[in-house]
């Protein structure tokens, strides 16, 4: 395969290719084993699916109706963008009878779009505005699978996990804040098996790229020098934003920036080695060395020593949400938090940090009992096994999916010793 992401070789048989796709679909569903010659993409998300407990006979669910859609929708980044990915693709998806389709960053479609009948028969398996199609809930597909993996991606017919979803084929690019490289959403096209052509997938990932520069264009002006803005949740790399430019940091200096941020005052040479260090015989002349090269790093003097502080306020996307907690505004709490802190750090000080504030997010959102939060939570990648918010979910909002997803983990809880859990290879 020239191009992993692209569905169908030149010169493939599309018909044939999908009856060879729907008895590797039938193995692993049968078996937990994906023959060739399916795609290492597919078969990756065809593991992430089931061990999401996605089934393949499943339905999407309509999350968002009515006034709340359309609320959610006109406050989200990608409403002001959506005037242009008409433009760009309303009039190939109505004279193609397919359909233009743009989720948020939790696979929930916000826009379905297109040739009238084609939308009826999308209708019938819930592809419609408000439904989540998170690859977590609805297993392989274009946009779910896009917004999972941050990379453009194509699903021809039997490539979809679910059953149901199998006649479709489908084209999705993620689109990132310009600012913060934070995904949006996505952008989708879907609809027959001509869409496995490889320029949809270019032609979708043209219209992201599109969407992300109209979205720096209306980002309004400063009036005075923007404050160094740190990006630490969700990702091992933090990105810092100063000065105009955009600085990805190694893990070690993500994890100095994200303790300074929070310690304005400061913290000693001895403060930072017991932060930083598990291993007590790591020398203040290797912590000293990391420090020389942050500073370069960073430039303009943001770094002073004796003690070791930053000289301007860095905001950071983790002081955001522990602030919000504590004023209460848990719905804006969960929109900012994108991940567990530096996931890969074992920093002590960032461990500790890490998991106070998932507590108290996760805690905050059971008390609350908002079913879309808590289902944004418990199909997130760090909430797939937190039983006590599966629970708090199934209160709420007992689905059959959702029941299903908690007789499973309570299952797997009570497993005797021993026993392990082992996904499907």
């Amino acid at each position: 395969m020239t191009d992993p992401w692209v569905a169908l070789e030149p010169g493939t048989d599309p018909a044939e290719h999908i009856r060879v796709l729907r008895r590797a679909h039938e193995t692993f569903t049968a078996a937990g084993t994906v023959p060739k010659p399916v795609r290492d993409v597919v078969a990756a998300s065809w593991r992430r699916s089931a061990r999401a407990g996605v089934g393949p006979d499943g339905t999407a669910s309509v999350e968002l109706v009515d006034g709340d859609l359309g609320a959610y929708r006109a406050e989200h980044p990608l409403a002001r963008v959506m005037p242009l990915i008409r433009e760009l693709m309303g009039t190939f998806a109505s004279d193609g009878e397919h359909l233009l389709a743009v989720c948020d960053a939790h696979g929930r479609l916000l826009w379905v779009e297109g040739h009238p009948a084609t939308r009826r028969r999308a209708d019938g398996m819930n592809f419609v505005p408000g439904a989540r199609w998170a690859e977590s809930v609805m297993g392989t597909n274009a946009p779910g699978t896009a917004v999972a993996v941050d990379r453009p991606v194509q699903v021809f017919a039997a490539e979809h996990f679910i059953r149901q979803v199998q006649p479709w084929t489908c084209a999705a690019a993620p689109v990132h804040d310009p600012r913060t490289g934070r995904v949006l959403g996505a952008v989708d096209i879907t609809g027959g098996d001509g869409l496995a052509h490889p320029h949809s997938l270019g032609f979708v990932q043209a219209v992201a790229r599109a969407a992300e520069s109209q979205l720096a264009l209306l980002v309004p002006p400063e009036a005075g020098p923007e404050a160094p803005e740190l990006s630490a949740l969700g990702r091992d790399e933090a990105l810092l934003l100063a000065e105009g430019r955009t600085v990805r940091l190694s893990r070690r200096h993500s994890e100095i920036l994200v303790l300074l941020a929070r310690r304005p005052e400061g913290l000693t040479g001895d403060e930072l080695l017991c932060a930083l260090y598990e291993d007590e015989s790591v020398t203040p002349v290797t912590l000293r060395a990391e420090l020389a090269r942050l500073r370069r790093i960073l430039g303009s003097g943001l770094l002073d020593s004796r003690p070791y502080r930053l000289t301007t306020p860095v905001e950071s996307d983790v002081t955001m949400v522990e602030r919000r907690l504590e004023t209460g505004l848990v719905t804006a709490a969960a929109a900012a938090y994108r991940g567990p802190l530096l996931p890969g750090s074992q920093a002590p000080a960032v461990v500790r940090l890490r998991r106070r504030l998932a507590d108290g997010l996760r805690m905050a959102l059971i008390a609350r009992r908002d079913p879309d939060l808590l289902a944004d939570w418990a199909h997130a990648p760090w909430g797939e096994d937190d039983l006590d918010v599966w629970r708090a979910l199934a209160a709420v909002r007992p689905t059959p999916a959702v029941c299903s997803r908690l007789s499973a983990l309570e299952s797997e809880l009570t497993a005797p010793p021993g026993w392990e859990r082992r996904p499907p290879r």
